[in-house]
């Protein structure tokens, strides 16, 4: 005797061996002995054996109508064998019954299981819908392979062209080019960035590295909404000093500016004047709001991504020939280089000048200080401010610090040249720590550590940088700088760039006026800023060092170096001479930090932006 029965969800058939009522034991038509519920025996029968059965079953099954089944079946429920005898006319078969068994089974939209061997018709409407559904489903599968073999065949589908960089990066991984893609991907072993550039779908390295990162931070896109024009600044006293900046020529947010004023008696009043969006920049406003999305300006070489809008830079910039309003901290320092008294104030500073790096350097710098030459502006205020600067950074304990090479990269258009080298860039060394670095750097850390203490002195909520243990952080309670040497440091020096800056901003302006500050100890908004600020100002950086090193490679290839000197600093790891570049060098004998040796460089990879580096020997002396 055999049997039809439902084992995991499968029809099977097999050879009943023993019938012990609640079970029974049947070995399948491929051999396995397997005990059976006897509630899952669907049909016992005479012959055929169970391979004849399921074969024959199977052929009939093919040839079976599946609508028209559906309408004979009715409304109501029903078992397998009463569809096979009402279809067949008479008590059908084993392989007939089977056949009908087999249909149903696999026809879930049509036949809906009530039971082991029972089903009822889906109702008209569902079953419409159903087979809708799949034949969309069919479309989309042949469209998936219809793109798949166009991607395998180096060919970009048309549709993709609107989505390359959102499938390079931030894939929906429900859609079908995804699915197609990561096909294709799967049958050449290509990642999918390499197989989208294979087809000739990423239009440079830059726009696919850049892009990617605008994905993952600027989802909606790098421009402003259109917001209202904030209110002009509130009437504020003059300044009594001109004033001038020092920035790179690039620099459009101009956040900070000096004044010096020369006394008979020897002592000088220096002015610290910072620009003061936050007095046209209300907390929670439209401006706020889209500045704590920002959080801060991006950088990268040849752009940069502005946390204000232009127009609103504009207003507050401290840019040349206007009068700027300004958050002004006002030192009055003796002849001695000793500090006597501070005050704070927000009041309009004339700009006499934006002093440019370029200009300034071949004028202002160790060789010229104190020496004779030709006059240039400012030359007084700016040699004095320089020897104040030595003066705090020798009271912050800090003085001869080694200096270090800085990189400036300017990245200028060459029309005609192909899309991905249409561009080219030029690295230049500067010194870290030269005449121009001390001055500004000594400023803005005497206007953030004495902004901080006042926060501090009057109990005035503020976001602090402290650095304790060695350890860098963002606290919400005053504590020390350690690596800089002073017991409080508060960034408000870059309220154009740093949102961080503009909310302290904000509580120095109430604590120096004795109002009541916007943000209390408490206000979970410190919190998020604090929270957000960290996680975005590392991706910029992150960011800006990856296109910092996309550019090196790109200086490489353009200036067609091949080898040059580096020195090794970190087991396999060299920096190379005169760029900002990290390598891991193959084929190095065992050697100390420190070595100086010569590497070869080849397979640049703009995508990955990476290189082979090889060593070649010693450098030579």
């Amino acid at each position: 005797m055999y049997a039809l029965y439902e084992e995991d969800g499968d029809i099977k058939a097999g050879t009943i061996l023993a019938d012990n009522d609640a079970s029974l034991q049947v070995e399948s038509q491929h051999g396995k002995r397997t005990k059976v519920k006897a509630a899952s025996i669907l049909l016992r029968y005479p012959s055929p054996g169970p391979s004849e059965v399921m074969e024959t079953a199977r052929a009939q099954q093919a040839d079976l109508d599946l609508d028209f089944l559906w309408e004979a079946a009715g409304a109501d429920e029903f078992g397998f064998e009463a569809l096979a005898t009402d279809y067949h006319g008479h008590k059908p078969t084993a392989p007939e019954a089977a056949a009908i068994l087999l249909a149903l089974h696999g026809a879930p939209i049509f036949f809906q299981k009530k039971g082991k061997g029972r089903y009822k018709a889906a109702p008209a409407e569902q079953l419409a819908a159903a087979k809708t559904a799949l034949e969309r489903r069919a479309r989309e599968a042949a469209q998936r392979a219809e793109w798949v073999t166009q991607l395998k065949n180096d060919q970009l589908p048309e549709v993709f062209r609107a989505k390359v960089f959102e499938l390079a990066h931030k894939p929906d991984k429900n859609s079908l080019e995804w699915k197609a893609l990561n096909d294709a991907c799967a049958d050449t072993g290509l990642t999918p960035a390499r197989l989208l550039d294979r087809c000739g779908a990423i239009p440079s390295p830059h726009e696919f590295h850049l892009q990617a990162f605008l994905l993952a931070q600027f989802p909606r896109g790098r421009g402003f909404p259109a917001l209202e024009a904030p209110p002009p600044p509130p009437a504020l006293p003059p300044g009594d000093a001109p004033a001038f900046s020092i920035d790179d020529a690039s620099t459009t947010e101009i956040d900070d500016a000096f004044s010096v004023i020369f006394r008979a008696d020897g002592s000088v009043r220096v002015g610290i004047h910072i620009a003061a969006p936050a007095l046209g920049i209300p907390p929670g406003s439209d401006l706020d709001r889209l500045a704590a999305a920002r959080l801060s300006t991006v950088y990268m070489p040849g752009d940069k991504i502005t946390m204000l809008p232009e127009d609103l830079i504009g207003q507050y910039t401290l840019a040349e020939g206007r009068d700027c309003p300004a958050l002004s901290l006002y030192v009055e320092v003796g002849a001695d280089h000793v500090i006597r008294a501070l005050t704070t104030q927000a009041d309009v500073v004339r700009i006499a000048a934006n002093l440019r790096h370029e200009t300034l350097e071949p004028l202002f710098n160790e060789a010229t200080i104190g020496q004779g030459g030709p006059d240039y502006p400012f030359r007084r205020e700016l040699e004095w401010l320089y020897g104040f600067a030595r003066s705090l950074e020798t009271g912050r304990g800090k003085a001869d610090q080694i200096q270090r090479n800085d990189y400036l990269f300017r990245v200028s258009s060459a029309p005609g040249e192909r899309l991905e080298t249409e561009e080219r860039v030029e690295i230049v060394p500067r010194l870290r720590g030269n005449p121009i670095d001390k001055l500004v750097s000594e400023m803005m850390i005497l206007a953030n550590s004495r902004w901080g203490g006042l926060l501090a002195e009057k109990d005035v909520a503020g976001v602090y940088r402290a650095q304790t243990g060695g350890k860098v952080r963002m606290t919400l309670k005053p504590a020390p700088h350690e690596g800089l040497g002073v017991d409080y440091y508060a960034w408000s020096t870059s309220p154009l760039r740093r949102y961080v800056d503009l909310v302290n901003q904000r509580q120095i302006l109430a604590a120096s006026r004795g109002e009541r500050p916007p943000h209390a100890g408490n206000d979970p908004l410190l919190f998020a800023a604090v929270r957000d600020f960290e996680l975005a100002y590392d991706a910029y950086n992150e960011f800006q060092r990856r296109m910092e090193r996309y550019w090196c490679l790109r200086w490489l290839i353009q200036e067609g170096v091949r080898e040059l000197d580096a020195t090794l600093f970190k087991e396999t790891l060299v920096r190379c001479d005169g760029l900002p570049l990290i390598a891991r060098v193959t084929g190095a004998p065992t050697l100390e930090n420190g070595a100086r040796i010569r590497v070869a460089l080849s397979d640049f990879d703009l995508l990955d932006v990476d290189l082979a580096c090889r060593y070649l020997g010693p450098a030579e002396a």
